[in-house]
């Protein structure tokens, strides 16, 4: 058809009402298929959802901060339960719903076999002398700890730092008796600040946490202990997927970057 002056509207509108027409059947096709989508939207939600991590009470800082910074770059939001290795293993054999646990030890992770997936070791850590701030006992050893007039705790020896601590005592030919064996190593700390004890043997980043009323004396290289910190996925936790990537998060450049931060060594 010849088209004229006149005619040429008419064929705009056309072509507009036909184009109205193809997107509306579009956004039709993708109305009927927007259950899909939702559904998908939500089941990728469940799939980021929550994780319950157990994570060694020396962990305490920087796997908060680690769990802030995984929700920021994938969604989940993590949920970290803090205490000693030994106590979070009794949890996994017990049924606990959580998702990952990392401990202060290899030990303790070894003996979750058949519970947990396998274990990556993600970093290290040492021993030092905790003692309260200006270290008004004079503790410059660990012999000193012997002495009759010094009051000394430490973390029970089913917990890593208290295992960890009577190795070294026994590397240096001490013998300490001490007033109380406390679940974990951050409870020890706490009787040292609070000024309940003189001194107790603790993590060296845990010194560096606290800070306020305590303060570290360096046990030297050959008597000191090296504490490696394990990480794997539970068997029954029931978000795999997101745990598996929070664990390989940990032990990847931004999980070591912030544990570095916090003093932990390489694993």
């Amino acid at each position: 058809m010849r088209t004229t002056p006149r005619t040429k509207p008419i064929l705009a509108l056309a072509a507009a009402s036909a184009a109205a027409v193809l997107i509306a059947g579009c956004g039709s096709s993708s109305g009927a298929s927007s259950p899909s989508s939702s559904s998908s939207a939500k089941g990728g939600a469940k799939a980021g959802g929550t994780l319950t991590v157990l994570a060694a009470a020396s962990l305490k800082e920087s796997f908060t901060e680690l769990a802030a910074d995984f929700k920021k770059q994938t969604g989940t939001t993590v949920r970290p339960s803090f205490g000693g290795s030994q106590q979070l293993a009794v949890q996994v054999n017990q049924g606990s719903p959580a998702d990952v646990i990392a401990t202060a030890d290899t030990l303790t992770m070894k003996k979750l076999a058949g519970k947990v997936g396998t274990s990556t070791d993600f970093a290290s850590n040492k021993l030092v002398i905790a003692v309260r701030s200006g270290n008004p006992k004079h503790i410059a050893t660990l012999a000193d700890l012997a002495k009759s007039n010094v009051t000394v705790v430490l973390a029970g020896p089913t917990v890593p730092a208290g295992h960890y601590a009577l190795e070294a005592l026994k590397k240096a030919g001490v013998t300490v008796k001490p007033k109380s064996e406390e679940t974990d190593v951050r409870a020890a700390l706490s009787k040292v600040s609070l000024g309940e004890a003189d001194a107790s043997i603790v993590y060296a980043t845990d010194v560096e946490a606290v800070k306020s009323g305590v303060q570290a004396v360096q046990i030297p290289a050959k008597d000191n202990v090296l504490a490696t910190y394990p990480i794997a996925t539970i068997d029954a936790g029931k978000n795999q997927a997101s745990a598996k990537k929070f664990a390989a998060f940990v032990a990847g450049p931004t999980g070591q970057q912030v544990l570095q931060a916090h003093g932990f060594g390489k694993p």
